[in-house]
């Protein structure tokens, strides 16, 4: 343990730039973006030096950098591309955790003193990691959240120097917007300067948020670095028998035994800063059963959906490893039988799953906001469970994201608290629209009228060819007509042609209206639809 008890043990944080990029196979050298719901979530060096940053909305990135590709985020493909940097981190210790996808962190004492010193164990780490293909940070520090930030610059802090090294950092490093924004406003807008702010006066204003984020300013630990003395045990477990062969199955056993795991702690009137999420496979004959074991960083802020997603992207990047495994039998030791926590035998299925909280602290609440904003979310949950309750779990859905051509195929709904379908890898859907996806779509396209200049409908030939350019849209059910100032098009559209009741072959385009509106327009028969409308 530290010295001084209020000082974090040294911990190594292993940090990849722009994985949520690099994950979905985008190249680096080139502008690529990923998007989550319009906005820009992560972006490659490439497009940064073009003025693109992150939440940005697309179109405003777009403008900046007109070669901008765009991609979707995949989870499971970050936690799966993740898995050589945790395979490095697990040959050092097993007491690893994942931060993210893209960030990992250990306890250094250990490895220092066994490896022989701190500069030992960085070096070895970042040479393993640029040996497996993949350009990282490494950074030291006292506790976690600080080595984060020195990975991002391969720093190692001095030991009880960590408060200045944060001083200089923005508070938009902690990630709060609820609680940077005011703060900002305030004229508090780097680290040193909220550390130097009275600590009850935090607290009074900010509740358990700002004792969180002071004490990370001043260099602790968020929660106080004593953990409770262990009780009862506080895991939760669920078993499969017969073994499921699934992870859909897994999953949703998961987000159970996370409400679970919440009502327990709740109860027990205590939180964890991390949850280890340990993974039974069944054995074959003769064979010793295999264990996955991760710990993930908690701090009492992951719901029972969120714990659900760690567990796929555990299972995912557990068949990875296991097809890695497979693919180079070289690699594979019989001589060493037992757990293994990075190569899984789940060909016959998993047996168990265990949900384990690790380093017990005091629960310290949440502040209610003024209004009660945060409030707001259990009593929509409430809600949202009493009507699935007395009409069925259709009741509440969700939109979700899918695939397909057109943007009404693009969305599915799921019942509240269903955790979103996912598949194994998404489909090319050829023809389909690139990003920004439309804001409005309708259920059913409206019908339209699209004229040239002298009133004459506008026709598209079966080749493609149009009969007049396009100069008034009109919308009979609004009884609105605009002027089209540009447009594009047109893009065919065939779908199921092996059907001929089923078959679609229609003509897209895309035009601006005087009204600073963009529609998305097709024709199919000589009939005009409005299919979709631009934000």
């Amino acid at each position: 343990m530290s010295a001084h008890p209020a000082v974090p043990d040294r911990a190594l944080a292993v940090w990849c730039p722009d994985w949520p990029v690099l994950a979905v196979g985008a190249d680096p050298d080139t502008a690529a973006a990923v998007v989550v719901k319009g906005l820009i979530a992560a972006c490659s060096a490439a497009a940064r030096a073009e003025g693109v940053r992150r939440g940005q909305r697309t179109r405003d990135a777009q403008r900046l950098a007109p070669g901008l590709a765009l991609h979707a985020r995949d989870e499971a493909a970050e936690a799966r591309a993740f898995e050589p940097v945790l395979a490095v981190l697990a040959d050092f210790t097993p007491r690893y955790e994942v931060v993210r996808p893209g960030l990992a962190a250990l306890p250094l004492e250990g490895p220092a003193r066994y490896f022989g010193g701190e500069d030992l164990v960085v070096r070895a780490i970042r040479d393993r990691v640029g040996e497996a293909g993949i350009g990282a940070g490494v950074g030291v520090a006292d506790g976690v959240f600080a080595a984060s930030l020195a990975a991002r610059s391969d720093t190692q802090v001095v030991p009880g120097r960590t408060a200045e090294f944060l001083a200089s950092f923005p508070t938009s490093v902690l990630d709060l917007p609820e609680l940077v924004d005011p703060l900002s406003r305030l004229g508090v807008r780097t680290l040193g300067r909220l550390a130097e702010l009275p600590a009850d006066a935090m607290t009074g204003r900010f509740g358990a948020a700002g004792v969180a984020a002071h004490r990370l300013a001043r260099g602790l630990d968020a929660q106080p670095p004593a953990p409770l003395r262990q009780g009862p045990d506080l895991a939760v477990e669920a078993v499969f028998d017969p073994p499921a062969d699934g992870s859909e199955r897994i999953v949703f056993a998961a987000k159970a035994l996370a409400d679970e795991l919440h009502a327990v702690l709740a109860q027990a009137g205590v939180a964890g800063v991390r949850v280890a999420v340990e993974i039974h496979g069944a054995a074959g004959p003769g064979a010793e059963p295999e264990v996955s074991y991760r710990l993930w960083r908690h701090e009492g802020l992951l719901s029972s959906t969120a714990v659900a997603e760690r567990v796929r992207w555990q299972l995912s990047g557990w068949q990875t490893a296991l097809q890695a495994d497979h693919q180079n039998p070289d690699n594979q030791n019989p001589d060493t039988p037992g757990v293994s926590p990075e190569t899984p035998t789940a060909d016959q299925g998993i047996t168990r799953l265990r949900l384990i909280p690790d380093h017990l602290v005091p629960a310290r609440g949440v502040q209610p906001g003024l209004w009660g904003a945060n409030e707001a979310p259990d009593r929509i949950a409430r809600a949202a469970e009493r009507l699935q309750a007395m009409y069925g779990p259709n009741a509440v859905t969700l939109p979700a994201d899918a695939g397909g051509r057109s943007p009404a195929d693009q969305g599915v709904r799921t019942s509240y608290g269903d955790l979103p379908p996912t598949g194994a890898e998404p489909a090319p859907w050829p023809a389909a629209l690139p990003a920004p996806a439309p804001a409005d779509v309708p259920r059913a396209p409206r019908p339209a009228e699209v004229t040239d200049a002298a009133g004459a409908p506008v026709g598209v030939s079966g080749r493609l060819r149009i009969s007049a350019r396009p100069a008034r849209l009109a919308l009979p059910e609004g009884g609105e007509r605009l002027r089209i100032l540009s447009w594009a098009g047109p893009w065919p559209l065939a779908e199921r042609w092996w059907e001929p009741e089923a078959a679609v072959r229609r003509a897209r385009f895309q035009a601006v209206t005087d009204d600073g509106r963009a529609w998305l327009l097709s024709v199919q028969d000589g009939r005009w639809f409005v299919e979709a409308v631009y934000d």
